[in-house]
C-alpha cells in the first residue's frame, strides 16, 4: 500500500493541523496509508526515501540541514512532494533547496483577503480538466516562480492595492519535476475552510495523486 507523509507545523494562522487532517481524509479515501507527523523531525528519515508522497505543512518554519538533505534524496529519487498556499510555498524562508524543489516562494499578498479569479490555463491536463475559471476569495498570493514550472492555472493583479502590479498574471496551480519525483503546488488554501471550495478540492485531490509514487 502507499504511503503517505504529512508534517505539519509553523504559523497557526494557516490551520495546519486542521488542514494535515483535511488532507488526510482525502488520501485515505485514495487508498494511501497516511503517517501525520508535527514538525519537520520526520524528514530525516531514511525511511521516508520509499514512499509515495511527501505533504508539507509548514509555514515559515525552519528546517536542519540533515532533514532537507534527506528530503531531497527522497524526492529526487522519486518520491511525490505535493503541497498548497503558504504551508508549502512559503515554508523555509532561508532554504532555497526546497525552494528549487517546490518551484517558487511566496513574497506577498497585497490586500490580503478579497475576491478574484482563477483562471485555467491548461484545460486538457488532467489535474485541472472539467474544472473551469472560478471566482475565489482569499489571499491573492504574489510569488517568485521558477520558469521550469508546468503552469496549469493563473489569476490576475487588478493593481487596486498596489498599483505597479496591475494587469500581472501570476502562477496559481503548477506541477512539475525534480529528479524522478513529481511535483504538484497550488497556492489556493489559506484556512481548512477553504476546501469547502469544490474547484479548489478537486484541484488538490487531483494533484497529490498525480504526484504520489
Amino acid at each position: 500500500m502507499r504511503q503517505v507523509l504529512i508534517c505539519w507545523g509553523g504559523w497557526d494562522g494557516h490551520q495546519p493541523e486542521q488542514c494535515a487532517a483535511v488532507v488526510s481524509d482525502m488520501l485515505k479515501a485514495e487508498g494511501f496509508t497516511v503517517r501525520v507527523e508535527a514538525g519537520t523531525e520526520a524528514f530525516a528519515d531514511p525511511a521516508i526515501r520509499d514512499y509515495s508522497l511527501i505533504v508539507p505543512m509548514l509555514t515559515m518554519t525552519k528546517i536542519e540541514k540533515p532533514e532537507i538533505e534527506n528530503l531531497e534524496l527522497a524526492i529526487r529519487g522519486g518520491v511525490g512532494l505535493g503541497g498548497f498556499h503558504g504551508q508549502a510555498g512559503d515554508s523555509f524562508r532561508d532554504c532555497v533547496q526546497y525552494q528549487y524543489m517546490i518551484g517558487g516562494q511566496w513574497v506577498a499578498h497585497p490586500g490580503n483577503i478579497y475576491d478574484y479569479t482563477v483562471n485555467i490555463v491548461k484545460p486538457e491536463d488532467p489535474l485541472v480538466t472539467g474544472i473551469g475559471d472560478f471566482p475565489y476569495r482569499s489571499e491573492q498570493y504574489y510569488m517568485h516562480v521558477d520558469p521550469n514550472n508546468e503552469v496549469l492555472a493563473t489569476t490576475t493583479f487588478t493593481g487596486g492595492h498596489d498599483a505597479w502590479i496591475d494587469g500581472h498574471v501570476m502562477p496559481v496551480v503548477w506541477k512539475r519535476r525534480h529528479g524522478q519525483g513529481r511535483v504538484f503546488y497550488s497556492s489556493l488554501g489559506h484556512q481548512a475552510a477553504e476546501f469547502e471550495v469544490p474547484q479548489m478540492r478537486e484541484i488538490v485531490r487531483r494533484g497529490l495523486v498525480w504526484a504520489a509514487r
